[in-house]
């Protein structure tokens, strides 16, 4: 029976911002890449996970697993969870959303460049 339903679910389709690689904000500080296989790896095969260790990425990660169902049950049942008294934020990483933004800064950079160099205001 649960073949079957499992079976059922592969051919459900999946939110296009769902992703193989899960974001995780708002970890411990000391949290150990062996607790992290421990709390994520329950839901499937994990390919990597990169905890933050900058200044300012320290308390993300990075899960990447193996399938992308197992990551969509580790997003559904981790987000909220309490790790050390901490409640894990659990995201897809979206990577065009920050090209996206990227693109658009620049695009707007080279609009000023051309203005500046015809000549054009804003005013105008």
């Amino acid at each position: 029976m649960a073949m079957a339903a499992s079976a059922k679910n592969r051919n459900a389709r999946l939110p296009p911002e769902v992703n193989r690689v899960l974001f995780v904000r708002n970890l411990p500080f000391n949290i150990t890449s062996e607790e992290m296989y421990d709390i994520f790896g329950k839901y499937g095969a994990i390919r990597q996970i990169r905890l933050g260790s900058e200044k300012d990425t320290r308390g993300t990660a990075f899960v990447v697993y193996e399938d992308i169902f197992d990551a969509k049950a580790a997003c559904d049942h981790l987000n909220g969870f309490n790790v050390m008294g901490r409640y894990l934020i659990v995201l897809y990483y979206q990577p065009n959303k920050v090209t996206k933004k990227m693109n658009l800064q620049k695009k707007e950079e080279e609009l000023k460049e051309l203005k500046s160099r015809y000549g054009i205001s804003d005013s105008d």
